[in-house]
């Protein structure tokens, strides 16, 4: 017969675990970048932008498209840091547990 009063103490734990991972997250940053550098983008681990960083030399109007590019490239940078950030979080806090991979976003 399975330990049903373990299975809820190990359940409330997790969701203790999880509430203390997600205030975490809000606490790292990462950054991406492009164009070697010229544009940076920082990002917290709940995916808000906390920072773009421009380089002045593309503050022109001819390239603006450039630009453009550049900032959605150094947004993508930065979120696949974070995003892999948040799976190495979830990993070392369910990695005991026996949950099947994917139950919480990783």
């Amino acid at each position: 017969m399975p330990d049903f009063l373990g299975m809820m103490k190990q359940a409330a734990q997790l969701q203790s675990k999880m509430q203390a991972m997600q205030e975490e997250l809000g606490q790292i940053e990462v950054e991406g970048s492009s164009g070697g550098g010229l544009v940076s983008v920082r990002i917290s681990g709940k995916m808000d932008v906390r920072a773009v960083r421009i380089d002045p030399s593309l503050m022109k109007a001819e390239e603006r498209e450039v630009l453009e590019d550049l900032l959605v490239t150094a947004f993508n940078d930065a979120r696949r840091k974070a995003e892999t950030a948040m799976q190495e979080k979830m990993q070392s806090l369910t990695g005991g547990l026996g949950l099947p991979p994917g139950l919480f976003g990783t």
